[in-house]
């Protein structure tokens, strides 16, 4: 018999094996990572072949949590129970609530695509992510080159330090510097520029890890230098009403102590103390990995520094080492030092200092 008729039966039995299929088994890789966890446990309860793939999306899901949208994977680790992952909308930089997608797919067929081409060597580019994200607006997040009469690329500003095949900076000291200024959308020059240190994602390889008192929390998934920058605080940008009205909700959800939220409240101050700037930034539904960056009451191994950018109205809060940080070491920093709540949630930093409550004050 003829080779080709020898394939003939197979295929025509597997057009057929398909053809019985429901509709929602054939398309079930396109629907179910747009599921949450729950909606997830519930469907794949309903028949195996949901099951297979549901434990499929589910796999994917802590093997990365930026949905491939950073530099490098950043997986979940738990050896304590069975919550394999937290569930949340990934955004690498601030968004209005308005843009804040109401579901995100996370596990998907193109997820496990991305995870060959991470583990070949190929790493997404964070600028072509958010490309993907933005639309229309991927020009803010990814400035074009001016072209010169050479044909290459050349700055469309005049900052220094913003030379072609820039290294980045340096920052040492950062404890006592606070603010820094980045080329931003009224520069010409494009994310290779060295005076855009903080636009390029996550550069370090990160995890988050499940611990048995304290919950989620970041760990440094290789050593890292003093001065290096870790990440941004991504989320959406409220206004101080808003703010305060979810601080509100979250509160009372968290009485029971089944919730964590990650509102987090910036002031910009002058020299005279006085508060100039508020910037309400709330990852708690979408947000970035700096979400399950815990506390520490002896201000931990991390510093924040206020980033402005040249062109953009308010700046961004971004993440660097105050120490060398080893392999394994959990990343924390000082959520502050008010505590106006006399029963605040119980901290477990486990440093000499720990007060034995959070921080907290009036939104």
């Amino acid at each position: 018999m003829p080779q080709g008729h020898q394939h003939e039966p197979a295929a025509a039995a597997a057009n057929k094996s398909n053809k019985k299929d429901p509709p929602l088994i054939q398309c079930a890789d396109l629907i179910l990572p747009w599921l949450t966890p729950l909606e997830l446990a519930n469907i794949s309860s309903t028949c195996k072949a949901l099951s297979q793939i549901s434990k499929s999306i589910t796999l994917q899901r802590t093997l990365d949590a930026s949905r491939f949208l950073e530099n490098h994977l950043i997986p979940f680790l738990n050896p304590n129970n069975q919550h394999l992952y937290a569930y949340f909308l990934y955004t690498p930089s601030q968004l209005l609530p308005s843009q804040s997608p109401l579901r995100q797919p996370w596990g998907s067929q193109l997820d496990r695509d991305s995870l060959g081409r991470h583990h070949g060597g190929s790493a997404c580019k964070l600028n072509e992510s958010w490309e993907v994200l933005r639309g229309s607006d991927s020009e803010l997040a990814t400035p074009r080159r001016v072209m010169g009469e050479s044909g290459k690329g050349v700055c469309g500003c005049d900052c220094e330090g913003c030379e072609e095949g820039g290294t980045g900076w340096e920052f040492w000291g950062l404890e006592e510097m606070g603010i820094m200024t980045e080329c931003g959308p009224g520069c010409g020059c494009g994310l290779e520029c060295s005076n855009r240190l903080t636009q390029r994602g996550v550069l370090v390889k990160l995890k988050i890890v499940r611990d048995g008192k304290k919950g989620w929390g970041l760990f440094a998934d290789q050593m890292i230098c003093q001065g290096q920058f870790i990440c941004e605080y991504a989320g959406e940008l409220l206004t101080t009403e808003e703010a305060r009205r979810r601080q509100q909700i979250y509160d009372e959800l968290a009485s029971n102590g089944q919730f964590s939220s990650a509102l987090l409240v910036v002031r910009e101050h002058l020299p005279s103390g006085k508060a100039c700037l508020r910037i309400n930034i709330d990852a708690t539904r979408t947000g970035n990995v700096a979400r399950f960056i815990n506390h520490s009451c002896d201000g931990g191994n991390l510093t924040t520094v206020l980033v402005r950018h040249t062109g953009s109205l308010l700046p961004r809060l971004c993440f660097f080492a105050s120490r060398n940080i080893k392999e394994g070491e959990e990343l924390t920093f000082s959520y502050g030092e008010i505590r106006v709540r006399s029963k605040g949630l119980q901290c477990f930093c486990g440093s000499s200092c720990c007060f034995g409550t959070l921080p907290s004050e009036h939104t």
